[in-house]
């Protein structure tokens, strides 16, 4: 009888003698890269550029950053609790803007005008590049004062109509640039915020007030046609959805806010498929403590603007 000789059993332990009986399967599929991100950390009072393996490459102060975007000049867009200002990539200030009422949300515009929503008074404005107002519209009689919750994030549409997130009143309105009131969808939770798609559905990211945590989308005629919610993606709990993208592989990428006792608990970021399984997310909790809103960067840090 033949024993093997020692060098094969060498080899045979080091996968040498048969390679492909080692090798990956043939179909075995790679995983996803990281993405690379700019994003909004509330509680920090921060705004982050994170690199795709998980770095912060850049960061810079801004009170209760809640909302951003990053301009096809490589700038970045952000609120500061009661301002909104524009920034280089070596922190030279080129935008500000600042008011006695809160604010969570801002947009630059198409003509290079800046939207900014005025949480307490109730105003949206349309600001020049020197921060001079363009044009106002009131949603609350002027003196009445909002409140902390009554919007946080919205958009300037292309038809130049205005979706809101209203957090207190658990609606997300849309306005004409007037300031009439054209559609109204219930959100339970207290939306956060809200986007338009070309297909013209809607998505909103709702809070964690009773019958929120969800992140749902509404066809022109009001019907749920896609929703996820709670636990329903296996081991990324959504606590408190924020910032929201529709990506162009049909994912949504989800702000995952951690405060309100839920620091740590879940990942920060989760993209979600359609059928809710979750194929990428962030969960650095000792660099970043509440991630509000985000813009993906590309692999040319080509950026995109506000989601």
């Amino acid at each position: 009888m033949q024993f093997p000789s020692l060098l094969f059993l060498a080899l045979l332990a080091a996968g040498l003698a048969y390679p492909s009986a080692l090798a990956a399967a043939p179909d075995a599929v790679p995983p996803p890269p990281g993405h690379a991100f700019a994003c909004t950390d509330y509680v920090q009072g921060k705004v982050f550029i994170i690199s795709k393996e998980g770095k912060i490459e850049w960061e810079y102060p801004a009170q209760n950053a809640n909302d951003l975007a990053v301009l096809p000049n490589g700038n970045l867009l952000f609120n500061t609790g009661h301002g909104a200002r524009e920034v280089t990539r070596t922190k030279e200030i080129v935008f500000d803007y600042q008011s006695k009422s809160e604010i969570y949300t801002c947009q630059r515009l198409p003509d290079g005008n800046t939207f900014v929503g005025e949480c307490g008074s109730g105003s949206l404005l349309i600001l020049d590049p020197k921060g001079g107002i363009v044009r106002e519209v009131r949603l609350l009689p002027e003196g009445k004062d909002g409140g902390h919750a009554y919007m946080r994030c919205a958009r300037v549409l292309e038809n130049g109509h205005f979706l809101v997130a209203h957090f207190a009143d658990k609606v997300v309105r849309e306005y004409d640039a007037t300031g009439k009131v054209l559609r109204e969808i219930p959100a339970a939770g207290g939306p956060h915020s809200v986007i338009r798609l070309a297909n013209g559905n809607t998505v909103i990211s709702c809070g964690d007030a009773p019958g929120g945590s969800r992140v749902f989308e509404v066809d022109p005629q009001g019907l749920t046609v896609w929703q996820v919610q709670g636990d329903e993606v296996a081991g990324h709990s959504l606590k408190f959805p924020t910032g929201i993208q529709r990506l162009p592989n049909g994912n949504t990428l989800i702000c995952n806010w951690l405060g309100h006792g839920q620091f740590g608990k879940s990942p920060h970021l989760v993209e979600v498929t359609p059928d809710k399984r979750a194929v990428w997310s962030f969960a650095d909790h000792k660099a970043v403590r509440t991630i509000s809103n985000v813009v993906l960067l590309d692999e040319t840090r080509t950026p995109a603007v506000n989601p």
